[in-house]
């Protein structure tokens, strides 16, 4: 289940959500490509990380997963987010040039669909960068924080579930190396915690980071859509229902 927005923003809020806001933009740094005027979105609550690269890009917007909710941003600016269902984009094909996802694919009800929907709106080349938890690292265990709920992954499971996917990874990093306790000595070496886990233990840091491009030369049979959005008017008068059963009945 996803994380409610409240929760995310407090916990980006604090000592702990800044140190981790700042490991997680080192490691994509280290696999995002110059943007170049291009088109990003943000895909889950990515706002802590869209931030750094806003700047460069051409347009910038935050899509929000329904079951998650959704806020205001940028502060004090026009809003750029939106209130989607992850598998149904409201966005043209190809008309996306780079996407982040960050508090989303563990949380999908169905990762290869929305993977399916991501590969749609992407333009020819387009990358993607997700940042997941680690299924080997402690912070996948530590429901207090964002990282622990949701289904983690490893390196391996995530590349196989971007090529059945027709998503080709490029790029992988890591992050989040120092345990996600707020004690104050955890707080006071996190620095050296960061140093000694990228170095020596990479296997079991927080979340992985990886960057993948879209194919455009593989072919697939096409897959029936498990799940299909159903909207129900929420103010229908209950005797509707009622009343329609009647009217079947009636006819008969």
């Amino acid at each position: 289940m996803h994380m409610d927005i409240v929760d995310l923003r407090q916990f980006y809020a604090t000592a702990i959500g800044d140190h981790t806001r700042r490991s997680i933009g080192q490691a994509l740094s280290a696999v995002w490509r110059p943007l170049s005027d291009e088109r990003l979105v943000g895909l889950g609550y990515a706002i802590p990380y869209l931030e750094r690269f806003k700047g460069d890009s051409e347009r910038t917007i935050n899509f929000m997963p329904a079951r998650q909710g959704a806020v205001h941003w940028p502060f004090g600016e026009p809003c750029a987010t939106a209130l989607v269902f992850d598998e149904d984009l409201p966005l043209p094909d190809a008309s996306v040039d780079r996407m982040l996802m960050v508090h989303a694919l563990e949380h999908c009800e169905n990762a290869e669909e929305t993977l399916t929907e991501i590969w749609r709106v992407l333009s020819p080349g387009g990358r993607l960068i997700i940042v997941v938890p680690n299924r080997r690292g402690v912070w996948a265990r530590v429901e207090q924080t964002p990282f622990g709920s949701g289904r983690p992954y490893t390196g391996g499971q995530l590349s196989k579930l971007l090529r059945e996917n027709m998503f080709t990874p490029t790029a992988w990093s890591d992050a989040l190396h120092f345990p996600p306790s707020r004690n104050r000595f955890v707080m006071r070496g996190i620095n050296a915690f960061e140093r000694l886990g990228r170095r020596f233990t990479p296997a079991f840091a927080g979340v992985v980071v990886v960057e993948a491009t879209k194919q455009l030369y593989q072919g697939l049979p096409v897959r029936q859509r498990q799940s299909r959005r159903v909207f129900v008017p929420v103010l229908a008068p209950q005797s509707a229902g009622k009343n329609t059963a009647q009217s079947k009945i009636e006819s008969r």
